[in-house]
């Protein structure tokens, strides 16, 4: 066929579409999905993160203009039918590793909490639009790359996104959009976005600065150069926030990270006592309403976490083995506190959520899943010491020690952080055991 033709072709169709849009107006998104078809099979990886980018830094909040797009259903849409196809491609080249069985183990664990939730609603809401989409993503990300060099432009998304958002972020700081307590921002909290929480928008800019500490030393001067400015952006945003989970996020990254640099202990410690330090000083969180320096004794905020973990705990010693289902503490917060203001609160604490919502057993389960991402990660950090991945290879280490950090004062248990890293850990281990299995048998 002649490319006249070809344009022709293509002109016609995109008309035809158009009329039947301005007819029919919804059909067109299913005409459309044949059309893209093609594309969406050849390029499922790359829809699968872009699915996963809008999720997490939920892009389409921190800029409205994009929600009436429908950005994140429609990627949703071509994600599931991608990662089918290649599936059904690639069925006999799956490899299934302990890591995925772990996964598998406490979503199911998850699902039976759901069945046993006192708000059943609220804890199937939650499973279907977010825990399942979270799940499925893991095997994605883990099995559908090919190549190496897919997995490289992750990273480079993940800080051009968490460069986005903290702009953003910065921006209503400067103009005074969205404070809380009259000093902490936020992004879109007018129109009920998770950004509108200053906790939340410091997770979603922490999950970056593992991969922006790394990066930062590897490359050429430029890439280095560019690295270091969005880390800066990410650390002077989360200090915006003052949030100090963000803040301890911050300073394991740099602990874990002056380690791997150095032989020695001690140089590593007091480096990040002190930048832990400067950055509370910088932060202002003596100027916070709650929590500040204005308050006596143990201030609003801690005591807040304190009676929110101490709920946590006697919602798990009721309820030993599957907890009081996902996403229901705050439903459960007045009948389990030894204290009521009034409100519900929020947990604050990743290892509280998961024992409160998913029981003793549930911890076990989601530590041991845990632990098998921290030793896979450890043996790709040694084991990929001198290769190209190398700074891959440390940005999950670092964002896996980070989340363990942070997760005492972050809710993170059933959220996108954790679950993406494992994702990359997995594909990360896969490709470079298929690389160096290739190269043994050729020698």
């Amino acid at each position: 066929m002649s490319r006249r033709k070809q344009l022709l072709l293509a002109l016609s169709s995109t008309l035809v579409i158009y009329l039947v849009w301005f007819q029919q107006g919804n059909l067109v998104l299913l005409i459309g999905v044949l059309f893209a078809l093609p594309v969406v099979i050849s390029q499922a990886f790359i829809i699968c993160v872009g699915f996963i980018i809008f999720s997490y830094f939920r892009i389409h909040e921190a800029f409205p203009i994009l929600i009436p797009l429908h950005i994140p259903q429609l990627l949703a849409l071509a994600s599931l039918a991608g990662l089918g196809w290649q599936l059904w491609l690639k069925r006999e080249t799956i490899t299934w590793q302990t890591l995925h069985t772990q996964i598998v183990i406490f979503t199911i664990w998850v699902l039976i909490s759901c069945l046993m939730a006192t708000n059943r609603g609220e804890a199937f809401a939650n499973f279907n639009g977010n825990f399942i989409k979270i799940f499925i993503m893991v095997f994605a990300i883990s099995w559908l790359p090919s190549k190496l060099s897919q997995l490289k432009m992750i990273p480079a998304l993940l800080l051009l996104s968490g460069l986005c958002i903290g702009g953003l972020a910065l921006y209503n700081k400067a103009n005074g959009i969205g404070l809380v307590e009259g000093t902490r921002v936020t992004i879109g909290r007018d129109i009920g976005s998770v950004l509108g929480d200053p906790n939340d928008l410091a997770l979603v800019l922490l999950f970056p600065v593992s991969f922006a500490l790394s990066y930062s030393f590897h490359g050429n001067k430029m890439q280095r150069g560019l690295t270091a400015i969005i880390l800066l952006v990410l650390i002077i945003s989360i200090l915006a926030t003052q949030s100090r989970g963000g803040l301890l996020g911050i300073s394991c990254g740099i602990f874990a990270l002056t380690l791997l640099k150095s032989r020695s202990v001690i140089i590593p410690m007091v480096f990040s006592s002190i930048g832990l330090l400067a950055l509370i000083v910088l932060a202002g969180i003596s100027d916070r309403s709650s929590g500040g320096a204005a308050e006596e004794g143990v201030d609003e905020s801690a005591m807040g976490r304190i009676y929110a973990w101490q709920a946590a705990i006697n919602m798990a010693i009721a309820n030993p083995f599957t907890g009081v289902g996902l996403d229901n503490f705050f439903y459960n917060y007045y009948f389990y506190s030894p204290h009521w203001d009034g409100k519900n609160h929020a947990v604050h604490s990743t290892w509280m959520q998961i024992i409160a919502e998913t029981g003793f057993a549930g911890l076990v389960l989601f530590l041991l899943m845990l632990i098998g991402a921290l030793k896979v990660s450890y043996q790709l950090l040694k084991r990929l010491n001198n290769h190209e991945m190398k700074p891959l290879a440390e940005g999950l280490w670092l964002g896996l020690l980070s989340f363990c950090v942070s997760g005492t004062f972050l809710t993170q248990g059933t959220t996108w952080p954790l679950y993406i890293l494992i994702g990359l850990v997995l594909a990360l281990d896969r490709l470079t055991l298929s690389l160096e299995n290739k190269h043994a048998r050729h020698n």
